[in-house]
């Protein structure tokens, strides 16, 4: 049914609910209405308090963003850390395993050339009309094993420290002249691959008619420290 208003100036009222009409409580006239001091102290704390608390949780998240980044970087850190460590232990065995080795083949080197030494430094103190009838060891002593004691009126010997045994010889030899056994002494002693020159016995006999002073001393064999009086020279040389 279709309604014409005749009438001007008056309007016609909607029907309820005809259309949905959002409003907005009067805040003004709201706290007008309030009188109680207390009361607006109160929703004024209540707004700082819950204000305080949404940016005291903004910032706690933020710090905890933070340190979970730093965490993971510390993590990482750490894991590249035990990398090296593992390396660097590997290396330290490594080294140890060729320090060993090295220690072994000096000993076995050193040990090789006891004899050539003492050869060539009996050779170099021996003065004219001096001769040797024989060179013997007297023992081996083992690293770490007590040495063996000294022969009457000689001093005994510091406990060495190297890697190589000690080896104790005892040189028996003849000479037509008493000044050249001593000579022969002398040179033994100040030899820096000897050490602990000491005489044992003398005695005189009858050898083609003529008096011979037949002699006999103990040295013992010492790697020397110093490394001026150690030389080595290729095992093959080229020859032109």
């Amino acid at each position: 049914m279709i309604e014409i208003n005749l009438l001007p100036g008056k309007k016609v009222k909607k029907a309820a609910g005809a259309g949905f009409k959002l409003s907005l409580p009067d805040f003004r006239n709201l706290l007008s209405t309030i009188k109680d001091p207390y009361l607006i102290a109160a929703v004024a704390a209540t707004v700082v308090a819950v204000g305080g608390g949404g940016a005291l949780f903004v910032l706690d998240q933020a710090t905890i963003a933070a340190l979970d980044h730093r965490l993971e970087t510390v993590k990482a850190e750490k894991r590249r850390f035990d990398i090296m460590i593992a390396q660097k232990r590997q290396m330290e065995m490594a080294r140890d395993s060729l320090l060993a080795e090295i220690t072994v083949i000096r000993r076995i080197d050193e040990d090789r050339y006891v004899w050539p030494h003492l050869l060539d430094q009996v050779t170099k103190a021996l003065p004219p009309y001096t001769w040797l009838t024989g060179i013997a060891t007297i023992g081996i002593v083992p690293i770490g094993a007590a040495p063996p004691a000294p022969p009457p009126g000689a001093v005994a010997a510091a406990p060495e420290s190297l890697g190589v045994g000690t080896v104790r010889v005892s040189i028996d030899g003849r000479t037509v002249d008493i000044e050249a056994f001593t000579s022969f002494l002398r040179q033994l002693t100040a030899s820096p691959w000897l050490t602990d020159v000491a005489p044992t016995n003398t005695s005189t006999l009858i050898e083609a008619d003529r008096p011979v002073t037949q002699f006999n001393l103990v040295a013992r064999y010492r790697p020397p420290t110093d490394p001026r009086f150690v030389h080595t020279v290729p095992l093959t040389q080229s020859i032109r």
